[in-house]
């Protein structure tokens, strides 16, 4: 079962309304959420995730929104082989977890973006499954190697 969408203040400043470095006219509110996934192989887990609202401060301040508050809704995920924002294509390549790899198909790199919705009918657009799984079961591997072989150094002597 799908959690509540909920505001999150800002972890540095403890402000819900983030202005923007570029413009200080606008800002961002994030929200999260956590919802059950099914991952490629069928397994079951919660996953956070999270969206932003955008816009001018002004109006942003006009919702009167707090942090830990909850909105009705969910959080919509859509991905896509076309880039969102077309000046700034890697601002939303979906990335494998911690591993820093862009998910792709057929070689196209994978776009994800996230956005809040308040009707709890609307669903998430089309998703994409990625065929880079060699690339990324090594990156793993490699991965737990190198934290097994810390473990194993830490409990020398």
């Amino acid at each position: 079962m799908n959690s509540k969408v909920k505001v999150v203040a800002d972890a540095t400043t403890g402000a819900v309304i983030v202005q923007s470095e570029n413009n200080p006219l606008y800002g961002y509110i994030r929200l999260e959420q956590t919802r059950v996934m099914i991952d490629d192989n069928g397994f079951v887990k919660p996953k956070n995730i999270s969206a932003l609202l955008q816009g001018e401060v002004e109006n942003l301040k006009s919702l009167n929104l707090y942090a830990g508050q909850e909105l009705p809704g969910n959080i919509l995920i859509f991905e896509s082989l076309e880039p969102f924002n077309k000046k700034n294509p890697e601002r939303d390549l979906k990335i494998a977890g911690e591993t820093g790899i862009v998910c792709t198909k057929e070689g196209q790199p994978i776009y994800r973006k996230t956005r809040y919705s308040a009707n709890p009918n609307e669903t998430d657009g089309e998703t994409i499954k990625h065929d880079n799984v060699d690339q990324l079961r090594a990156a793993y591997a490699t991965k737990s190697s190198a934290i097994s072989a810390n473990q194993n150094f830490d409990n020398i002597g």
